[in-house]
């Protein structure tokens, strides 16, 4: 049976649902920012400004940017307070209002996320690797929907982009999160950080409140490059993945199980999954190029 993502009515949207504008530290302003991904070919952009006091607590309102074919979903970066070994909070929020309330002088990196979350957003943990977040740290803001685990900026800033090790060590413990991946992009000069990271969100339509759902929900898969078609779960016996050509497919569990088939131009793969003893899996393609799509964790139950 395919997993629900590939069984749902509707289309994937591309979109990059973690950027920055000259409304914070971001070198393009808010109407370059978009005609970049429109004329890209993405379907979606979140513009996410750092909502903190040295910008004074400002949100990009892209709402003016939106066309019949192109749209985009209000965010923000929230900051506060310290992590567990000193780093500022930051804490990735899609689909906020306008208005959303600035930083309480006291709130918590955790009533922040939870703050963001009851006011309908969108929330995931950003580049923990970038920024050394601990497991406590990720526990500790509760029942956010996701980890970044692919961040572009990171590519050229420290070479720390990707953060499935914290998903890893989560899922190993039993929590659910689903996995993003982004850009960031600052559009800086001095650093590649455009068009790296993306997610396919399925929706039935090209509205902000649908794509804002369906991230939600975790109906979308992530990617640097492949496209993943369909995934097919036969529990206990095989996983079928079709995707666009790729060299490798895998699927990961807990700790060292893998099972996992190599190529030329692989677009129809079947995993045996026989004896894989884990509680939950993924699926990682990657292609000649060493791009990627990871698909969200999946359980066996």
């Amino acid at each position: 049976m395919s997993l629900p993502l590939f069984e749902k009515a509707g289309r994937f949207y591309k979109g990059n649902i973690h950027t920055h504008s000259t409304v914070s530290d971001g070198h393009l302003p808010v109407e370059d920012v978009c005609r970049v991904y429109r004329e890209a070919g993405y379907d979606f952009l979140a513009i996410t400004d750092h909502f903190m006091k040295a910008y004074d607590y400002k949100i990009a309102d892209t709402r003016s940017c939106r066309t019949d074919e192109f749209t985009t979903i209000i965010g923000a970066e929230l900051h506060t307070g310290e992590t567990e070994l000193g780093q500022l909070w930051h804490i990735l929020a899609v689909g906020l209002p306008l208005d959303f309330a600035k930083t309480g002088e006291n709130e918590t990196g955790p009533e922040l996320a939870q703050r963001a979350m009851q006011a309908g957003a969108f929330v995931a943990a950003a580049h923990p690797q970038w920024y050394t977040l601990t497991e406590a740290d990720v526990i500790s803001l509760g029942d956010i929907h996701a980890i970044e685990i692919f961040n572009g900026t990171s590519v050229g800033h420290s070479d720390k982009a990707e953060s499935w090790y914290m998903m890893d060590l989560m899922l190993a413990r039993g929590r659910r999160y689903t996995a993003c991946a982004t850009d960031d992009a600052h559009f800086d000069p001095r650093r590649r950080d455009t068009l790296l990271g993306w997610v396919h969100v399925k929706a039935d339509e090209l509205t902000p409140d649908t794509l804002l759902e369906a991230l939600k929900t975790g109906d979308y898969y992530s990617s640097t490059g492949p496209k993943i078609y369909d995934i097919d779960v036969y529990t206990g016996d095989k996983i079928i993945v079709r995707c666009s050509p790729a060299e490798r497919v895998y699927v990961t569990g807990i700790g060292w199980t893998s099972s996992y088939v190599s190529g030329n131009g692989l677009i129809n793969v079947e995993l045996d999954i026989s004896n894989f003893n884990s509680p939950y899996g993924r699926i990682v393609v990657r292609d000649d190029n060493g791009g990627r799509a990871w698909s969200n964790p999946f359980w066996f139950e």
